[in-house]
């Protein structure tokens, strides 16, 4: 394989939460005054930290959103979580085969760890992860699309930018990838492949990732 390290990105990725998270943020934006359609969720926010919300918010209406918003928008996605959400179809097929090889992997997400861990218990995937290897936005106070994320990660992780790649799906993601001066496989699962421009390789199933890795079946 062409590289020291493989950098997940997460929800869309490892658990199938954009669906979920992102029918609650329209409805908790549209209930709060913010018309928001699922679309314009999915198009706006896949793939950002919960600050984006606000910023764009107030960039748009000139208002500020609740002080009690994250808390409310994250007790009703982790609920949600718990009832409902499951891995992305072929992704714990992925880690085996990392794991199996012997290939390092680790997981950089704009999402709070919290968040992370919720979704990871709820979906089946928390004995993938050990604690070292799950990063947030929150450990760099900034997310997507700048890179300092992917370069903490990789940094953590003892890896040279130049030798990890990085598995997103989100425009935001890919753009931070690129930025990081990491090789990135954009997911088509969700997102147009016309939005993930920049990516070194597109992929529609998770069952392709394994090829695109050169990793043998």
């Amino acid at each position: 394989m062409g590289y020291d390290l493989v950098i997940f990105d997460n929800d869309g990725v490892l658990v199938d939460s954009e669906p979920l998270a992102n029918a609650i943020l329209a409805g908790y934006l549209t209930e709060l005054g913010h018309p928001t359609s699922y679309e314009e969720s999915i198009r706006d926010y896949m793939g950002a930290a919960v600050h984006r919300v606000h910023d764009l918010v107030y960039e748009r209406t000139g208002e500020r959103l609740p002080a009690d918003f994250d808390a409310t928008l994250h007790a009703r996605t982790f609920a949600a979580f718990e009832r409902e959400l499951a891995p992305v179809t072929g992704a714990v097929d992925v880690l085996g085969a990392l794991t199996a090889h012997g290939v390092p992997y680790c997981l950089a997400s704009s999402g709070s760890h919290e968040r992370i861990r919720v979704g990871h218990r709820a979906a089946g995937l928390d004995g993938w992860f050990e604690e070292e290897w799950i990063f947030s936005s929150q450990d760099v106070g900034k997310g997507k699309p700048a890179p300092d994320l992917f370069l903490h990660a990789a940094r953590s992780m003892g890896v040279e930018p130049a030798r990890c790649v990085v598995v997103e799906d989100s425009p935001l993601g890919v753009r931070a990838a690129v930025a990081a001066g990491m090789d990135v496989y954009g997911f088509t699962a969700m997102t147009p492949a016309e939005r993930l421009a920049g990516a070194t390789g597109l992929f529609g199933e998770m069952k392709e990732l394994t090829g695109l890795l050169e990793l043998p079946v």
